[in-house]
C-alpha cells in the first residue's frame, strides 16, 4: 500500500500513543498531552499506510525567522521506506523562507541523516533540556 502524507493536526490518543511507543519514545506514555501538543504545534505532517499512522514530523515556528523541528519518528515496520526522507522534504520545504531551522537530535546515529538537509553541529551551541515529569 501507499503511503499518504497529511498535513493535520487532528490524532487520536490510540494514534500517537502507538507511534510513539513503536519508537519507545517516553512520551508516548502520556497519548493526552500529545494530542494536545499536536494541537498546539505550527506544523505537522504525516504519514499514513491505510488509515495507520507510521510516520510525524512536527515543527514549532514563529513564522519568520525561526523553526524547530521537533519529534521526527517513522515507525520501525516501516523504516527503510524513505518516510523520514519525505517528511523532511515537506517540512523544509514550508521553511525554506525562515532565517533558521534549528534540530536537536536527541541519538548521534540520526546526525547524518540531518546533515543531508544542511544541518551543521556547532562546537560552542548545544542543548539543554529541564525534564518535568
Amino acid at each position: 500500500m501507499a503511503i499518504v502524507y497529511r498535513e493535520t493536526k487532528e490524532f487520536t490518543a490510540e494514534e500517537l500513543q502507538r507511534l510513539f511507543l513503536s519508537v519507545h519514545w517516553e512520551s508516548g506514555n502520556y497519548p493526552e498531552k500529545l494530542v494536545r501538543a499536536m494541537h498546539n504545534s505550527s506544523k505537522v505532517i504525516s504519514a499514513w499506510n491505510g488509515d495507520k499512522l507510521v510516520g510525524l514530523v512536527r515543527g514549532l515556528d514563529d513564522g519568520e525567522t525561526v523553526a524547530f523541528l521537533h519529534y521526527l519518528l517513522v515507525d520501525p515496520a516501516c523504516q527503510g521506506q524513505h518516510i523520514g526522507d519525505e517528511l523532511m522534504k515537506r517540512i523544509m520545504h514550508d521553511y525554506e523562507d525562515l532565517l533558521y531551522v534549528k534540530v536537536i537530535p536527541s541519538d548521534p546515529k540520526t546526525i547524518p541523516f540531518y546533515a543531508r538537509y544542511g544541518f551543521k553541529q556547532y562546537d560552542h551551541y548545544s542543548a539543554m533540556v529541564k525534564k518535568q515529569f
